[in-house]
């Protein structure tokens, strides 16, 4: 059976068929694959696992509906989501991984992660991530109220916006040195990430061994996953 991989999904009350496309693609395509990997930014903002808002408890709904029906479901935290906790996890069945992890597809060891810790040239923002992923700041942001906790992510969304208006394009891609130490210190030979949303496949060679990495696509003009079984990797587009 398959194994699937989403990332970059980016489900919000504003983006309506995006969210009709993914609780389609996880009644159909996901459905009848052995396992689903959601590689971070499922959500365009997590504030907390006491969200209120009823199109996110739709994809939730629909995520239960899909482990229920016995499809492992592995989610990473991405830069937008990263405060998924342990109610998100009993209500949709989900399994949240540590990122990176290195999961074993039919013996093989690959690297998934959700790819922003790879983007360090991008200074400005691995400083904002190394604050923000710490257990005191994220303990500290969710003790605020709910719609403080709203504000304060409508705030950082307009200003990461403003950010990546600003900012050199390559800067925001994987710094090529980052990616190399991933593979030396893994010792793996693929590597499977996104956020950058820049989908596609990159062959090269390490240390004189060749190795593999895949870049994942957005949802915020079509769907896309990645599709492995019986040793082969295919990128899929959803037209919407």
């Amino acid at each position: 059976m398959a194994r699937l991989f989403v990332s970059d999904v980016h489900l919000d009350a504003s983006t309506p068929q995006a969210i009709e496309q993914f609780i389609s693609f996880l009644e159909t395509h996901a459905s009848t694959a052995e396992a689903l990997y959601i590689l971070g930014d499922l959500f365009e903002a997590w504030v907390g696992d006491d969200e209120t808002d009823p199109d996110k408890g739709l994809v939730c709904r629909a995520l239960r509906a899909l482990t229920a029906h016995g499809v492992a479901c592995f989610v990473l935290h991405g830069n937008r989501d990263f405060l998924l906790g342990r109610d998100f996890a009993e209500n949709t069945g989900c399994r949240l991984l540590a990122d990176p992890v290195i999961a074993e597809l039919d013996g093989e060891r690959v690297l998934v992660t959700h790819g922003d810790a790879l983007c360090t040239d991008d200074h400005a923002y691995q400083e904002l991530r190394s604050i923000v992923r710490t257990p005191q700041w994220q303990r500290r942001f969710l003790s605020l109220p709910l719609p403080r906790r709203e504000l304060l992510a409508n705030e950082a969304r307009a200003g990461s916006r403003r950010h990546t208006s600003r900012t050199i394009p390559y800067i925001m891609d994987v710094n090529p040195e980052a990616v190399v130490a991933a593979y030396r210190v893994t010792g793996v030979r693929r590597i499977i990430h996104g956020h950058t949303h820049r989908p596609a496949i990159h062959d090269t060679t390490i240390d004189g061994a060749p190795v593999q990495r895949i870049v994942l696509g957005a949802w915020y003009e079509q769907g896309s996953y990645l599709r492995y079984e019986e040793g082969r990797y295919e990128l899929h587009e959803l037209p919407r």
